[in-house]
């Protein structure tokens, strides 16, 4: 069971009777897996004109080399799955992940927010994937929320989308898609370990290195100062929220020093930004590395509980 399934099965039975040492929730998050939303199917994906140019932002090229598992061995090399970067379950889990965001968006304009159990493949570029992640999930929505005629108006009058990325790493695959961004549809911001992947860094429209260590406090007190800008300059009609929570101290490819209570402080805060402001927000996984799995999906599952708080805060129900 990967990280995806430990997380959706945490959603659906972690709460205080089941886990009394870490767990608040009178009851689960979800009552049982029926009732998470389900995306389309892998082929109406595919034929749904939402990933791969001329409509979506994804090189039409290296999308069907991708799905025919044609890609060159250096190509998967540098993804980092090599030879599995073939295998038809990870091929149709990849379009999945994608579609899992768009319909993300599709429901934060319903509900206000709304988080997918996968998504945040921030490392991948228009004709190239990278770091483990193969389709940008980021870039697929953002266009597909910023172009009425490709959602058949399920999403109107998003003229800006504003990446807000907490992920370790730098979202420097997002930074690539300069089409979506010369338009002036995608702003990013990426909050990230200065000295961790990837080595060269690209140009975000804003970017944060932090240093070695950062501890919660000097991570809030960044996180306040860049969001703030961003949502002035920006002034954004959707927010896409990637949640890593390989910031955390703990974990192996982390080198910040953030606890899990700063991490649901840092989800807690910018969805009630988003809220509060009247953006709708879609929060995504990102990234996390731990030997314990099913400890990873506990993580992972705090911005899911964070959404559900800032609903219920904010009476989104009445909205």
């Amino acid at each position: 069971m990967d990280k995806f399934e430990r997380l959706a099965h945490a959603l659906t039975t972690n709460c205080k009777a089941s886990q009394p040492e870490w767990s608040t929730l009178p009851r689960p998050l979800v009552r049982s897996s029926l009732d998470f939303f389900q995306p389309l199917d892998f082929h109406d994906v595919i034929s749904s004109g939402w990933i791969q140019q001329p409509t979506g932002p994804i090189d039409a090229s290296y999308f069907h080399e991708f799905l025919s598992g044609q890609l060159s061995e250096e190509d998967a090399r540098i993804i980092g799955f090599r030879e599995h970067v073939s295998r038809p379950e990870l091929i149709e889990r990849t379009v999945l992940e994608v579609a899992g965001t768009v319909l993300a968006v599709q429901l934060a304009f319903r509900y206000g927010v709304a988080s997918n159990v996968a998504g945040g493949t921030h490392h991948a570029r228009p004709d190239a994937g990278a770091g483990y992640t193969i389709l940008n999930d980021l870039a697929v929505a953002a266009n597909y929320a910023t172009d009425e005629k490709l959602n058949g108006g399920s999403v109107e009058g998003v003229k800006r989308v504003l990446v807000v990325d907490c992920d370790v790493h730098q979202g420097d695959g997002t930074a690539h898609f300069e089409d979506l961004g010369g338009s002036g549809r995608l702003f990013t911001l990426s909050m990230h370990c200065e000295s961790n992947y990837p080595l060269r860094k690209a140009k975000s429209t804003y970017d944060v290195g932090l240093p070695d260590g950062c501890n919660d406090e000097e991570y809030m007190i960044a996180l306040r100062d860049i969001v703030r800008k961003a949502f002035k300059d920006v002034k954004p009609d959707l927010v896409l929220y990637d949640a890593g929570v390989d910031v955390y101290e703990g974990d192996k490819l982390g080198r910040l020093n953030i606890s899990e209570n700063g991490i649901r402080q840092r989800d807690r805060w910018v969805l009630d930004q988003c809220v509060t402001k009247g953006i709708p927000v879609v929060a995504v996984v990102g990234g996390g590395y731990d030997r314990d799995v099913d400890a990873l999906a506990r993580r992972h599952a705090i911005v899911h509980e964070e959404c559900a708080y800032v609903w219920r805060k904010h009476k989104l129900w009445e909205s």
